[in-house]
């Protein structure tokens, strides 16, 4: 049985969804913490509905914040729970987008998944092994999980643009190349990469234009 996730939303500027930005927060963060980014984003997007679920589980080492699975380097958990843990949240997740594409009466190609740090490991997991390709990936700061899986696992190959920090002290810049890779060995064409120059484990004002360029060129505006 799925969880259902909380979600806070920025409606269109226009008033009439065309399409629809789903963005992913990283461990011990909560959906208010990208959302923001539906300010500027929206300006350039009027017809873009922006949606922030909450990651399904509390987070141990952030009372107040969430994570998808638990980090066993972090918490203290073992590899089987962190596993079970990513597995149930796939599952959430992909019941929460199902309901939203009904819910707005979108198509999965007026969909794109906008992940950070674990919202990154989480889009870049679920959205190839969908059915139906949204319209793309911003993988922001984080790693492709399982990449000896995804050849096997695969379904679609949505466009996935790859943005990093080259001074992350988090999550290893050489995630980025190390994805690019996988993605490409795993029959990707569409695959793009940023490197924010000076930048820790955050999204500087450069990355975000390259996203915005990428959202507006994959879905068509």
């Amino acid at each position: 049985m799925t969880r259902v996730l909380n979600a806070e939303r920025k409606e269109p500027l226009s008033g009439e969804t065309r399409s629809i930005v789903v963005f992913l927060h990283g461990y011990g963060a909560n959906g208010a913490d990208l959302l923001g980014l539906a300010d500027p984003l929206g300006e350039h997007l009027p017809d873009t509905l922006f949606v922030a679920p909450d990651a399904p589980e509390s987070c141990a080492g952030a009372p107040f914040g969430y994570q998808w699975f638990p980090i066993p380097w972090i918490d203290g958990s073992s590899e089987e729970e962190s596993m079970r843990g990513m597995q149930a949240a796939v599952n959430d997740l992909n019941a929460f987008l199902d309901a939203l594409m009904v819910d707005e009466d979108v198509l999965p190609e007026q969909v794109v998944l906008f992940g950070f740090s674990q919202g990154t490991m989480m889009a870049l997991h679920v959205a190839p092994r969908r059915e139906d390709e949204v319209a793309g990936i911003l993988a922001f700061s984080g790693r492709l999980l399982a990449p000896e899986l995804l050849t096997d696992e695969v379904v679609g190959r949505p466009p996935v643009l790859l943005v990093h920090g080259d001074a992350d002290d988090v999550v290893p810049p050489q995630s980025m190349s190390q994805a690019a890779e996988a993605l490409q060995q795993a029959g990707w064409k569409d695959v793009y990469a940023h490197v924010m120059k000076g930048t820790g484990h955050g999204i500087a004002p450069d990355g975000l234009s390259v996203a915005l360029a990428f959202m507006r060129d994959k879905l068509g505006l």
